[in-house]
């Protein structure tokens, strides 16, 4: 079995994320689909062995745990820090640590559209799509990239409760997409999979295809009744970096560093013993050892005899305040926030800001796009899936936004004092849901919220298409203004 024995920057050369396999042709067809994996698996197999190592980091399995001392070999401490773990359990948490939802974002919404929408998220959470983000969520921060696979259920019946489809996370070292060197399109799938002789095989998925490729030769083939490739990438970043690689050096750090001041207290209660100008043979030394005594006599010489402890104390403080160091830059490469004590008199936005949340809020905003792009995709096989079984859901990806949820009751109370103040100040309480930012989904909270909406309003649907009106109109100025702007750049 494979240890991370070896440091990671000897291992990856300074090449870091994860590379991506790209191809030349148009179209995967049966001609020349042993080809292209014949030219992209090498890609995967040098990807794999970084996704082996950084995944067995993040479980534990670090350098530290391998090291070897040269002098006082017998004190060798090898203490473990994982806070490559800490990193991605945060990372995670941050994004799949509340359900993603799925919300109508169609300017005229009806309850129906929104009826929908709820029961597609009801689909989702009968499929344990939650459990199953969570897993892919750790593979995408701890190696750079995580996939995501969607089958048809087997067990599925008319009758049945179960949902006709099923969420499955690969492991990314089993897994990988090939991608058009033209466009930047998915081709095909690939799935390194074992049959029930252990023998390897390859199963893949173009867009209208599938191929089981082994021993170099197509096996089976036959159509793709999923619409589309069932294996979408989820990467963790455009260049598909780790949470983990990017402070490797710090973890190791911080692990050899705490490692060698256990080493310094063990040495000194352990220090050696230094005899001068006497002799003694090991088995009284061992008896005043044991009393806890030692007798010695001046020799006839004259010179003077000695017995003392060689002892060289670590300095404990000093050591504490460069791994404290160590440890505040690489939260700030990590994007984030510090535990720092409240010294008082701080507000809860101030503290917010002070500590780094509002700057880890941002970081996990730029990688938002990527997921929501994957979530889009896998959606729209599990639609395809559901209109060839059940036929109850008429949605495409265009009716509905991906709602990724963070912190939904951070700052809770200024979110509902800014709410009361606009509704307070005559703007409409659509406009006042979708500003505050309480609400995932403003839309939906509104029309629950029709009939106490009485007292404010006496016809709330007519106040609600002139909502509607004012957000169509500023969203129209905005582009105009924009326009103007670059316009009159491009004049200069």
């Amino acid at each position: 079995m494979a240890r991370n024995k070896m440091n990671y920057i000897d291992l990856c050369h300074g090449e870091f994320g994860r590379k991506v396999a790209y191809t030349g042709v148009s179209k995967i067809t049966p001609e020349n689909v042993l080809k292209v994996i014949a030219d992209t698996i090498g890609v995967h197999n040098r990807n794999r062995t970084m996704i082996d190592y950084l995944y067995r980091y993040y479980k534990g399995d670090q350098p530290v745990l391998y090291r070897e001392k040269l002098v006082r070999p017998e004190i060798n401490n090898r203490v473990c820090e994982n806070h490559a773990l800490e990193v991605v359990r945060f990372k995670a948490s941050q994004t799949y640590g509340e359900p993603i939802q799925f919300v109508c974002k169609k300017k005229n919404a009806t309850k129906e559209s929104n009826a929908q929408v709820d029961l597609f998220n009801d689909y989702l959470d009968e499929a344990n799509a939650e459990a199953r983000n969570i897993e892919l969520g750790t593979y995408q921060s701890a190696v750079g990239t995580a996939y995501k696979c969607i089958l048809r259920e087997e067990d599925w019946t008319a009758d049945s409760d179960i949902p006709p489809f099923r969420i499955f996370i690969p492991y990314p070292g089993d897994c990988y997409i090939v991608y058009s060197k033209g466009t930047g399109k998915p081709l095909m799938s690939v799935q390194i999979l074992k049959d029930e002789d252990d023998q390897q095989y390859y199963q893949c998925y173009s867009k209208n295809q599938y191929f089981i490729v082994q021993n170099g030769k197509i096996k089976k083939a036959g159509l793709n009744g999923f619409g589309n490739i069932p294996i979408i990438e989820y990467p963790n970043n455009h260049d598909r970096l780790s949470d983990v690689e990017i402070a490797i050096t710090m973890f190791d750090t911080i692990n050899n560093m705490q490692s060698n001041r256990m080493d310094g207290v063990e040495q000194f209660v352990q220090s050696f013993m230094k005899f001068k100008n006497c002799e003694i043979d090991e088995n009284e030394f061992l008896k005043m050892v044991k009393l806890g005594a030692i007798s010695v006599k001046d020799t006839s010489n004259g010179c003077q005899s000695d017995v003392e402890l060689m002892t060289a104390e670590l300095n404990q403080s000093e050591s504490q305040v460069a791994k404290d160091d160590i440890y505040s830059n690489m939260l700030i490469v990590e994007g984030m926030p510090d535990r720092q004590q409240n010294t008082g008199g701080d507000t809860g936005q101030a503290v917010y800001l002070r500590n780094g949340w509002d700057f880890a809020e941002r970081r996990a905003k730029l990688d938002e796009p990527f997921i929501r792009e994957a979530e889009k995709a896998s959606a729209r096989i599990i639609l395809n899936i559901i209109r060839n079984t059940t036929g109850d859901i008429k949605l495409s990806t265009r009716d509905f936004d991906v709602k990724i949820t963070r912190n939904p009751t951070d700052n809770m109370l200024v979110k509902a004092q800014a709410l009361d103040y606009l509704v307070k100040n005559k703007i409409h309480p659509l406009i006042a849901l979708i500003t505050c930012g309480l609400f995932s989904d403003p839309q939906k909270v509104y029309e629950m919220s029709f009939p106490y909406m009485q007292s404010l309003y006496k016809n709330p649907e007519e106040e609600t298409q002139k909502a509607q009106e004012l957000i169509d109109n500023f969203s129209q100025k905005s582009v105009q203004n924009q326009s103007a702007i670059i316009s009159s750049t491009d004049e200069e």
